[in-house]
């Protein structure tokens, strides 16, 4: 008989399997459909959503139910030990910005796409699943895990990934001036050298969390957002280059220099 405990680890095994799975078939799925949101929403979709609430509450899942494992009362034994604790830190600081500050700082986004919407949901729920219930219940690391190479690596990797991320949306919102429509081309930071300088950030920031967690769970989600992101980052690309002539032929697309 399997106990409940290797029940529960074959189960976040084959969900982390199904991540990546989901970012392997996103490659093929984008090529040819620009997923409805942002510049390519339409109500073709189905149903519109104001853009500050979906954000919100589509992303909220990626930070309730790691905290709910969390803060369960005896059901989160391995967060009496400080790795656990911080990298779990690092992935709900994330979504703190991500669920209940970025939100706020969307400057007239279009409606999104009810479809979209339910899309997000549940990648969170079940990222949110997979990051906390590891993190709170089963990962046990060395006491001095948070003085290792591979920690230090990650974090250094996670935090650059967060700052670039953070700026490069600065970058985007204020591309208009106030009582400007229409799009522009980004400039400044890492938008100099790639089309997604958002997406590259949070490419790094997430596989620096994977380095710092060296877990399948961590490693799947940095895949899939690589995968998924990667194909957004190409779309946008073309975008631009279809719609500006002088859009600068030398950026690359996601990663600075090489693709």
């Amino acid at each position: 008989k399997i106990s409940i405990v290797e029940g529960a680890l074959r189960l976040m095994e084959l969900l982390s399997y199904g991540m990546v799975l989901m970012g392997v078939v996103s490659v093929p799925v984008l090529r040819y459909v620009n997923m409805p949101y942002g510049r390519y929403s339409s109500g073709a979709f189905g149903c519109l959503l104001p853009a500050r609430f979906a954000w919100m509450i589509q992303e909220l899942p990626s930070l309730l139910v790691p905290l709910a494992f969390a803060l369960a009362s005896g059901v989160s034994p391995r967060l009496a030990y400080w790795p656990n604790r911080f990298l779990l830190a690092l992935f709900l600081a994330h979504y703190t910005h991500r669920a209940l500050i970025f939100p706020f700082l969307i400057r007239g986004g279009k409606p999104t796409p009810f479809i979209t919407f339910m899309l997000a949901f549940m990648f969170c729920t079940l990222n949110g699943y997979l990051q906390g219930r590891s993190l709170s219940n089963f990962l046990e690391y060395p006491s001095d895990w948070l003085t290792e190479p591979c920690f230090i690596v990650g974090f250094a990797g996670w935090l650059n990934g967060l700052v670039i991320n953070i700026h490069s949306d600065h970058i985007l919102r204020n591309l208009r001036k106030p009582g400007e429509t229409g799009y522009k081309i980004p400039r400044g930071g890492l938008f100099e050298y790639v089309t997604g300088a958002n997406f590259f950030g949070e490419v790094l920031e997430w596989f620096g969390f994977a380095v710092a967690c060296c877990t399948l769970e961590s490693a799947a989600f940095a895949i899939c957002t690589l995968l998924i992101l990667g194909s957004r980052a190409k779309q946008h690309h073309q975008w631009y280059l279809d719609k500006f002539e002088d859009y600068p032929k030398s950026r690359k697309i996601l990663i600075p220099f090489l693709y």
